[in-house]
């Protein structure tokens, strides 16, 4: 069933030691806890489920020394990227040399890449993009939803933007209050930070702008932080404040100057009021 290695559920190379599969598996299965996924509903909740059962077997099989030569070795014959056991010799185990003191034995050098291994590669890729797809269509409509409860806007739209909100207009002119806008991106980081404060502040010109952007991964608070700060030195005259906000759990790096539309937005998010 399996269209990925356990090397690529893990994103690792072949060549990883066990200390960064040890790492990698801690890294990805603490994505799918059923806490960090509770409130994207029951079939995002099953994927998850899924997903964690996968990596699951991949450390088991990557973490034990005897396992993963077997693994190994039927990945270099063409076996099956999920279930190299169908595809290994009787005995296998048993031949598979062990170091005397337990430590850890690397594997033997991977084949060429064959047409079959790009194919995999392929839908590996294709697999984590559905994935994308999913999780962003599941985040946006809490926001749209809470966004609609909350009231004093109206929904607009901008190129380079998911989701857009403008003050409503009263007869002769708009209600006051900062534009807002969100942007789902794979992580939020120094780069999704600079591309999006640039779009806004472009977009936005003298007007003060919000932005939202939320991610279903997320750089340390630490470089979160000082991306922030090298916006601000670049564009001192923009009206423009960005909140990092981690989608798997709506933790938000709230600015001291975040306006309070975009905090009311965010608490009813978090609290599905």
């Amino acid at each position: 069933m399996a269209s990925k290695t356990h090397y690529q559920l893990l994103d690792l190379p072949p060549t990883a030691t066990a200390d960064d599969i040890k790492k990698a598996f801690r890294q990805q299965i603490a994505r799918y806890h059923p806490d960090k996924v509770q409130h994207l509903g029951k079939e995002f909740q099953e994927m998850a489920a899924e997903r964690a059962a996968e990596l699951t077997e991949a450390y088991r099989i990557l973490s034990d020394e005897g396992r993963r030569a077997d693994y190994d070795r039927a990945l270099s014959t063409g076996g099956g990227p999920g279930a190299p056991a169908a595809t290994a010799t009787p005995g296998a185990a048993a031949a598979a040399p062990r170091p005397a003191d337990g430590g850890f034995q690397a594997p033997p050098p991977p084949p060429p890449q064959s047409p079959a291994d790009s194919s995999s590669s392929n839908a590996f890729s294709q697999e984590r993009a559905t994935r994308d797809s999913f999780i962003r269509k599941a985040l946006l409509g809490r926001l749209r939803h809470a966004a609609e409860q909350m009231g004093g806007y109206d929904e607009g739209q901008e190129p380079g933007f998911d989701l857009v909100w403008l003050p409503k207009a009263k007869m002769f002119a708009r209600t006051k209050g900062p534009r807002l806008v969100a942007r789902f991106v794979s992580r939020v980081d120094a780069e999704t930070i600079a591309d999006a404060w640039t779009k806004a502040a472009k977009w936005a010109g003298a007007e003060e702008v919000c932005v939202l952007l939320v991610g279903s991964g997320i750089a340390p608070a630490g470089e979160l932080a000082t991306a922030i700060a090298e916006q601000r030195r670049k564009a001192r005259t923009s009206k423009v404040t960005l909140i990092p906000v981690d989608g798997r759990n709506w933790d938000a790096h709230l600015p001291t100057d975040a306006p309070a539309s975009a905090k009311t937005l965010l608490t009813r998010v978090r609290t599905g009021a």
